[in-house]
């Protein structure tokens, strides 16, 4: 593995660079990216429960904030309900936005991996064949050891290239369509909240 690292060049670093990147942040968003850790679905119920035993504090409000990012979303919300639906809907707007910009960290890295690794594949595809054509003007069509090793280093940082952006994007999709998935949740949940301070509707669960 390591002779194959080395024919295929100097482009092969940024390629296996890149390849830690690609796992290091899959790793990360694995764990951060957990719905239950981040929309608990029994916490609209139990913000429910402290609103109608007039639990709700600021040591309360603490509490929730801290608790998960649909916490966060829920305090801002309740911190002014007192304003109205419109003033409550805007500050839980304003809050999910800042949730997920950070949901959606290191996202665009991946992204952008997807797209660069192939990139970078191509260069060494390029530089290859050059070494093999200004191998073939100096010393003609005869040494065939530095013609292969110009056509190995093409093929092998290609192929490179693509090992690290094929799974780069399949991750960088399934992990933009998971947050997705979240933001719909907490989208839910908090229009539920609003609905249940600002009109007669109950919360059910």
């Amino acid at each position: 593995m390591l002779e194959i690292i080395k024919s295929g060049g100097w482009l092969m670093l940024p390629i296996l660079l890149c390849s830690v990147a690609v796992i290091a942040i899959c790793v990360e968003r694995l764990w951060t990216l957990n719905p239950r850790r981040i929309a608990p679905r029994t916490l609209l119920g139990e913000v429910w429960s402290w609103l109608k035993n007039n639990q709700i504090d600021a040591e309360k409000l603490r509490e929730l904030r801290d608790s998960s990012p649909l916490g966060r979303i829920f305090a801002s919300g309740l911190s002014n309900s007192r304003h109205g639906r419109d003033v409550m809907k805007d500050s839980i707007e304003e809050t999910a936005s800042q949730v997920v910009h950070e949901l959606e960290r290191f996202l665009g890295a991946l992204g952008t991996i997807a797209a660069v690794a192939p990139l970078i594949g191509l260069l060494g595809t390029v530089l290859g064949m050059i070494q093999v054509f200004t191998a073939i003007m100096l010393e003609g069509t005869g040494n065939a050891g530095v013609l292969a090793g110009g056509i190995s280093q093409a093929l092998i940082t290609t192929a490179a290239g693509l090992t690290v952006a094929i799974p780069a994007l399949m991750a960088h999709r399934y992990f933009q369509r998971r947050v997705d998935t979240i933001v719909v949740t907490m989208e839910q949940e908090a229009v539920k909240l609003v609905d249940a301070l600002h009109s007669d509707r109950r919360i059910e669960g």
